[in-house]
């Protein structure tokens, strides 16, 4: 009995101590529950889709009028944004994203092409409340002919949250330590404060399949290939001879 009296403060000890980390947990996990959320779709099939990502910043209050979010997104070497189309899109706006980097070449292959670094800037969903919206049109590149599998996945990485408001709301948990210097916009080119802040991924990395030639068909798409060359220039060559003089007199005049 005496024994059993010696270890009472023992045990409590332990029990007191595993209630106050439960405590912490609970009040951790409820705090990380705050943080943003993201949520991203692929839109359309084949080379040429759309990334409509959603950010909801969770239990906030009526300040985040006053906010600013946007999505840095690392795209694969096997995808590619074109920076001509991005301008047009800025000019209606639909899409306002800036490209980092002054150059895309966007006719390399896979093999032959870097990754790249988007900056999209959202805008306010009218169908959530406290949710941000945006949509990035993506393109794939072509890749090496396969051996037997006629396709390759490209992985879309989770992308970073920048958060820029006037007044703080998000809680301390969900802040990373840094802050990042941005673009406030497309238009405006002076940077601005951007916090990154922690979220959570509502869906997995997405990934696309992108599908590519086999190379056991090497020989008969250049047989046609060059088969097709040839007769479409015996046409046109022909059509030269036939109408040579016609189109000698119409050129003369």
């Amino acid at each position: 009995m005496s024994q059993w009296k010696n270890h009472v403060p023992l045990l409590s000890g332990i029990v007191s101590s595993w209630i106050v980390f439960f405590i912490f947990m609970s009040q951790h996990v409820s705090a990380q529950d705050s943080c943003p959320k993201i949520t991203q779709w692929l839109l359309k099939d084949g080379f040429h889709r759309d990334l409509l990502s959603r950010v909801k910043l969770g239990a906030v209050d009526e300040d985040t009028g006053s906010c600013m979010v946007a999505i840095k997104i690392h795209l694969p070497k096997g995808l590619y944004v074109d920076p001509y189309e991005l301008t047009s899109l800025n000019k209606h706006n639909i899409t306002e994203a800036l490209l980092f980097g002054d150059y895309v070449d966007l006719e390399a292959p896979e093999y032959l092409a870097t990754e790249i670094a988007v900056l999209l800037y959202m805008k306010p969903d009218p169908e959530c409340r406290y949710c941000f919206r945006g949509i990035l049109p993506l393109h794939c590149r072509y890749h090496q002919p396969a051996e037997v599998d006629g396709e390759v996945s490209a992985i879309l990485k989770s992308p970073e949250i920048l958060v820029h408001c006037q007044k703080a709301f998000l809680s301390a948990e969900c802040l990373k330590e840094i802050k990042i210097e941005e673009p406030c916009s497309r238009k405006n080119k002076h940077n601005c404060n951007w916090d990154s802040v922690k979220f959570q991924a509502v869906n997995q990395e997405l990934k696309l399949q992108i599908p590519v030639g086999l190379k056991h068909h090497v020989t008969l798409v250049c047989t046609g290939t060059l088969v097709t060359t040839i007769l479409c220039s015996s046409l046109i060559l022909s059509a030269l001879v036939k109408h040579g003089d016609f189109l000698f007199v119409q050129s003369s005049l």
